[in-house]
């Protein structure tokens, strides 16, 4: 039984969702042995290959309309591919970011020929995608980026620098953030499609050194003159960048809740294990009150974040997750999963410290989470607009 053993909610009682889930974690189990994942954290990065066999498998585009080559899900098949991923202890390749944050913006927001051009190569893995917004001197404050398309003839000159861009090494799709209008402001940005193949003036940077992630590649990208033709403005109009930023936004922060919700299940269900096999004094880790108590605590709070993190997927399937809410969510959970990891590593004891437990990864891993997605203090800003 888990740890926090709150039942399946009612919109995922469904035949069909189980048997692809159940085709998903084979997948995961047949092409990203554990193996094969080390060798990502070695290298830095998932190997290009993986995408193109995950799209042969049905785990790319998978609530991409079939009228754009996709499989014509919703949300809770993107669910089950971060669900059975996180099972699996599948790190470093970036589906989340590729199914529920960049595609939703060339479903939602593009034009027709938008989608029938890249759609299709990115539900099988010929594209890989990213979308560059941060820069040096501007993380959750997207109003300050400083990167430029200017008009140019039939097209725009793209110039600037992006930085923290995951997949940037690997992604040959990048949604890129810039100021068409610079005198504008938040008025002036819009989002530009850019196909890295033959982009005369694109250049990755290096391969930042992360804290933690070790398998997920995090890059600098750069921009020099770069030429993007007109038909590259997402769904065709300047200056409609901001409001769809901030149209995604929601569902990105809530999909940064669930995945701070099974970080805070796992490392739960690794710590419980281990403080009833481990001894000390005569007696388990277990056996002492502190131990029962402090997870006892954890365990309640666990068991009330996995029931708001459903509620939130349930408004977001009918539509109505707001902006406060979505903030609520990753705030609070990932607050939760960053306390949890912490005390979960203290009962490991020297054990929690060395890498090869799964523990001292999560460790690593999980602050990010905190930061990523707009700061956890942009979302307390968020939440305090709504009282």
């Amino acid at each position: 039984m888990p740890v926090i053993d709150v039942p399946q909610p009612a919109f995922m009682d469904d035949e069909e969702i189980s048997i692809y889930a159940d085709a998903v974690g084979k997948f995961f189990a047949d092409k990203a042995p554990q193996k094969r994942v080390e060798k990502w954290r070695e290298d830095g990065q998932v190997e290009r290959e993986f995408w193109r066999e995950a799209g042969t498998a049905g785990l790319l585009g998978v609530s991409v309309p079939s009228d754009f080559g996709g499989h014509g899900g919703d949300f809770r098949h993107d669910m089950v591919v971060i669900n059975e991923q996180a099972k699996a202890g599948v790190e470093g390749f970036a589906a989340s970011l590729h199914n529920t944050i960049i595609l939703p913006y060339l479903v939602r927001h593009g034009t027709d020929e938008q989608k029938q051009k890249y759609l299709p190569k990115l539900v099988s893995g010929d594209l890989v995608s990213a979308i560059a917004m941060s820069e040096p001197d501007a993380g959750s404050d997207l109003q300050s980026i400083k990167t430029t398309a200017l008009q140019d003839g039939n097209g725009y000159r793209l110039n600037g620098s992006k930085t923290w861009i995951s997949n940037g090494q690997i992604a040959d799709f990048i949604i890129v953030v810039a100021k068409t209008d610079p005198a504008e402001g938040a008025k002036g940005i819009s989002l530009l499609l850019l196909e890295t193949d033959g982009a005369d003036g694109f250049q990755r940077g290096k391969k930042l050194d992360k804290v933690g992630l070790d398998a997920q590649d995090t890059s600098e990208l750069f921009f020099d003159d770069v030429f993007i033709p007109a038909d590259n403005i997402l769904g065709g109009v300047e200056g409609k960048g901001f409001y769809q930023l901030m149209g995604e936004l929601p569902q990105e922060r809530l999909v940064i809740a669930m995945q701070a919700m099974i970080g805070v299940e796992k490392a739960l269900e690794v710590t419980v294990d281990y403080v009833k096999n481990r001894k000390a004094f005569g007696k388990t880790i277990w056996d002492f009150q502190n131990t029962q108590f402090t997870l006892a605590d954890l365990k309640a709070r666990g068991t009330a974040a996995r029931v708001f993190v459903n509620d939130c997927i349930a408004k977001l399937l009918e539509g109505k997750l707001d902006v406060a809410t979505a903030s609520m969510a990753k705030y609070w959970v990932t607050e939760l999963q960053s306390e949890v990891v912490d005390k979960c590593l203290q009962f490991h004891g020297g054990a929690g410290y060395i890498n090869d437990y799964p523990i001292a990864r999560m460790y690593r891993d999980t602050r990010i989470a905190r930061i990523y997605g707009g700061s956890n203090e942009i979302m307390k800003m968020l939440i305090a607009r709504s009282m």
